[in-house]
């Protein structure tokens, strides 16, 4: 006998909701929040009376702390501590944090099991214990955790307080444990205590070295050219790199099995691998001090850029010296150890003024100047990088100084006489 056709018009519909409820299903098993060792990696920030702690559990401290996998479903809770000292009640605001912020109730309902009740009741309450709640009040500490996006490698916390009258800022960078990132393996406390390094004051001093430092990137051995080195970086690292990631640019993974792995899986869905490695390119003797990616659709398309520490300081600040281009599409090669690389987009400068485009709504860039660099090279007469890709450009590298967010765009200041752009946003004469 046949199925009546609005039973059979049912049937795809029961099984799709079955199948969603399966999924669902999970099994609900936290351990004491005081059994995770996560706060030892806590930081603390003090300004006036407000004291602000942040921790961020690793993968596998959060499944232990909320009982399941949030990371299966891209959620990473922060901790944080507020206590204040004040006289006036304060209000934290998560959008601050991440616009997209997820709720207890939503990850509960997520998690969930339809079959159990109690279940439910149980993760929906300890879910809601756990989490942040304002307002936080004079002479009073409050802690908790806010569900956010999920981010690996480096997490940017920024923590906006508000009070009637005023409003008070905290911006941290915090590093995952878990996660082999390729800045990882670079002795920073040994960059920054070398006795080479030279500290400048005066703007026109910093001008003039930043024009002699090397114009482009080098093979191992120092003997080829690569892409043009077209970007510096000045300010501290908890205003240079949270700025970074607050627009969603990612730290590269170490080159290692698990990376190439992701690697390869991308390549075949044709998906995108947020922390792709990036491969060497050496200044200073040494490949890049600090990679970073801001992924597209798809693995073939990306901006990325390397950086490395100069032993340069500006007013005591960190100068960095880097490049950056886009990935357009992967080509096979043997002047790559993978056999395979990316292919830029030859405008180099378009990538250049992406950037700072970009990182002008980070609400830490304060100043943009521009200086000589590589040398122009035309698109009809383009250069060549290490694995043969063309590229043009007016010859300039852009600098860029960073201070303490909040910063509106109104606040960008253009450095004057800083050179010419063809591509950028400003015009000054040499």
């Amino acid at each position: 006998m046949l199925t009546p056709i609005w039973q059979r018009s049912l049937w795809p519909s029961a099984w799709l909701a079955i199948a969603l409820t399966t999924q669902g299903c999970t099994t609900f098993a936290p351990r004491p929040m005081d059994e995770v060792s996560f706060k030892e990696r806590a930081e603390t920030q003090v300004q006036g009376g407000l004291i602000v702690t942040v921790a961020v559990p690793t993968i596998k401290e959060a499944k232990a702390i909320y009982g399941v996998d949030l990371a299966r479903r891209g959620i990473q809770p922060v901790w944080i501590e507020i206590k204040n000292e004040e006289p006036i009640t304060y209000w934290f605001l998560p959008s601050g944090l991440d616009p997209e912020y997820f709720s207890p109730a939503e990850v509960t309902y997520v998690f969930g099991s339809s079959t159990s009740g109690d279940a439910n009741r149980a993760m929906d309450e300890h879910f809601e214990r756990l989490q942040f709640r304002n307002p936080i009040r004079p002479n009073s500490t409050v802690s908790g955790f806010v569900l956010v996006q999920l981010d690996e490698g480096f997490k940017a916390v920024d923590v906006d307080l508000i009070a009637r009258g005023h409003a008070k800022s905290f911006t941290y960078i915090i590093l995952d444990p878990d996660f082999k990132a390729s800045a990882t393996r670079v002795d920073f406390e040994a960059l920054r205590a070398s006795k080479e390094i030279k500290d400048l004051q005066e703007e026109e001093e910093l001008r003039r070295v930043l024009e002699q430092l090397p114009c482009c990137t080098k093979n191992k051995k120092g003997t080829e050219e690569g892409d043009p080195l077209n970007l510096v970086l000045i300010g501290d690292k908890v205003d240079i790199w949270p700025a970074f990631i607050r627009r969603g640019w990612h730290g590269t993974e170490l080159v290692w099995s698990a990376s190439l792995w992701r690697t390869l899986k991308s390549f075949l869905r044709g998906s995108r691998y947020r922390y792709s490695p990036v491969s060497p390119l050496y200044v200073y003797e040494r490949p890049q001090d600090a990679a970073a990616q801001k992924a597209r659709g798809t693995i073939h398309e990306r901006n990325h850029l390397r950086m490395w520490l100069t032993p340069l300081r500006f007013r005591g600040q960190e100068v960095w010296l880097g490049q950056i281009s886009r990935d357009i599409g992967v080509k096979f090669t043997l002047k790559s150890p993978t056999i395979s690389t990316h292919v830029i987009d030859p405008d180099v400068d378009e990538a250049r003024t992406y950037l700072i485009e970009d990182l002008a709504y980070s609400q830490a860039l304060a100043r943009i100047g521009y200086v000589k660099g590589v040398g122009e090279a035309s698109k009809d007469a383009p250069r060549m990088n290490l694995v043969g890709d063309p590229y043009y450009t007016d010859g300039l590298r852009v600098v860029m100084f960073f201070e303490p967010r909040p910063r509106t765009l109104g606040d960008l200041e253009f450095i004057e006489g800083w050179g010419r752009t063809r591509t950028g946003l400003i015009e000054t004469p040499e």
